[in-house]
């Protein structure tokens, strides 16, 4: 580590020994209690040395497989995946008017994510939707992601009646509790409770996946000056040593089960109270946090291309850019809330998402880089042209022109027509979606399994109404 890293580091080692960290579940105080771990009441005391044999147990890298192998991710290293928004509980329309999300557009969401090349992952609680009760919301959305998408999932969080109904699905399509154990199917986010806590419904969660061995994003959501101290480097440090600790209870539960550093920390609006994420501090919490990873040998996990912006405007343009090139830069390996997401989280645009996906395209190719060899060089086809040539008529060129200069599909270049420039941009948007709606087609799923899963649900009291696949 550099000295910066190490002084975060000796700092949240210092926080663990002397604040300790709040884990409000019974069974994991019984768990550390049992593996050597100093607990008063609910918190638990972390020496570095502890700590650290613990979180070096989780793998460097894992890769998680999808029901279609085409879509498998391998997370770690310097690779990078991407993901939609994710947990926004309203939709806002072209006119800046916000509205509650529905099932329905979850599942436009579902199809959108699935016909886009930028995704190899879908599901999640992409909007959260208001027409479902939140006992089942979780299952209903799970259900929906299977049986329009193929891809490799996410899920989502809740409390030990809902997990379990997920890890049931699961087993229904992959094959049964010990094939699920084998293998990686299905991530999700975990958070911290900042200042140093975890919840009872965090921990239920992270109790069911990682004990059927689904990977987790230990995630805390520090706010500068709220729930975390008001210098960036006290909210790194605040907000590594909840991650770490997170980490260590992972394989504590069950040694070697994937997992990743996960950081969405940020500053706050001192004005609003907001929770602020197109914030230059947002940004370095994010390269910092995939820093720290890195180093201690851990994929990671940053939120990447939402706003604060309310609506699509300049605004949201170049704060998602700003994110979500910090996140490449950064080599952040999941990278979440990468499209859609409005109005510091809170809110899902698929207008924002379609703009989204052209600045996912130019991110990846900033990070394709530059292939430089004989082939590219060209020298030859240069000294035949000579001083004064061109090369606009060459076969060269009119070989290559379609495919070596990335041209965009949402964003304008030059003067065409009688429409503005910003009436273009919405054309273009317009065009973009209907294209991938109409192209969508749902993904095979075989029958048997659709039936045991639709009747699965229907046993638990679940409307069928809910089942949209």
């Amino acid at each position: 580590m550099n000295n910066d890293l190490q002084k975060i580091h000796n700092s949240s080692m210092e926080i663990l020994e002397k604040s300790g960290m709040r884990f409000q579940h019974p069974d994991i105080i019984d768990l550390l209690r049992e593996k050597g771990i100093r607990v008063a009441g609910d918190t638990a005391f972390f020496k570095e040395q502890q700590l650290m044999e613990w979180v070096k147990k989780a793998p460097a890298s894992f890769t998680v497989r999808a029901r279609n192998p085409i879509y498998d991710i391998t997370l770690g290293g310097d690779h990078m995946e991407v993901a939609a928004g994710y947990g926004a509980p309203y939709m806002i329309e072209r006119s800046g008017k916000s509205r509650n999300a529905t099932l329905d557009d979850y599942i436009q969401f579902v199809k959108l994510v699935h016909q886009s090349e930028h995704f190899n992952v879908n599901g999640g609680i992409l909007v959260e939707p208001s027409d479902l009760n939140s006992r089942y919301n979780a299952p209903v959305m799970l259900y929906n992601t299977i049986t329009h998408s193929d891809k490799a999932l996410i899920g989502m969080e809740g409390n030990a009646v809902q997990m379990g109904m997920l890890m049931d699905m699961l087993k229904i399509v992959f094959g049964g509790e010990d094939e699920l154990l084998k293998t990686p199917r299905m991530m999700t986010i975990v958070n911290t409770l900042s200042p140093l806590q975890m919840d009872r419904n965090a921990l239920d969660t992270l109790i069911a996946y990682v004990s059927h061995g689904q990977p987790v994003f230990i995630t805390p959501a520090a706010m500068a000056g709220f729930t975390a101290p008001i210098t960036l480097a006290g909210m790194i440090a605040l907000s590594n040593a909840e991650t770490l600790a997170g980490i260590a209870v992972t394989q504590m539960i069950r040694e070697g089960v994937p997992v990743a550093y996960g950081n969405q920390s940020t500053s706050a609006d001192m004005r609003s109270g907001a929770f602020v994420v197109g914030s230059p501090e947002h940004v370095l919490s994010i390269s910092l946090g995939a820093k720290l990873a890195k180093e201690y040998g851990l994929p990671c996990r940053s939120g990447g291309g939402s706003s604060d912006a309310t609506q699509v405007c300049v605004q949201s343009g170049y704060e998602s850019m700003m994110l979500l090139s910090a996140c490449s830069n950064a080599n952040v390996n999941m990278v979440i809330l990468a499209a859609g997401a409005l109005d510091s989280v809170k809110s899902m645009s698929v207008d924002k998402f379609i703009v989204d996906l052209e600045v996912i395209s130019l991110v990846k190719r900033i990070r394709e880089g530059v292939t430089i060899n004989d082939e590219t060089l060209v020298v030859d086809l240069i000294n035949d042209a000579g001083p004064g040539g061109e090369f606009m008529t060459s076969m060269h060129t009119a070989k290559l022109c379609r495919s070596e200069v990335w041209t965009p599909e949402i964003g304008v270049r030059g003067r065409r027509g009688e429409k503005s420039h910003g009436e273009m941009i919405l054309a273009n948007i317009d065009r973009k979606k209907d294209q991938m709606l109409t192209a969508y087609e749902q993904p095979r799923i075989p029958a048997e399994m659709k039936t045991d899963l639709t009747n699965y649900l229907l046993a638990k009291k679940i409307d069928g109404k809910y089942l949209r696949g």
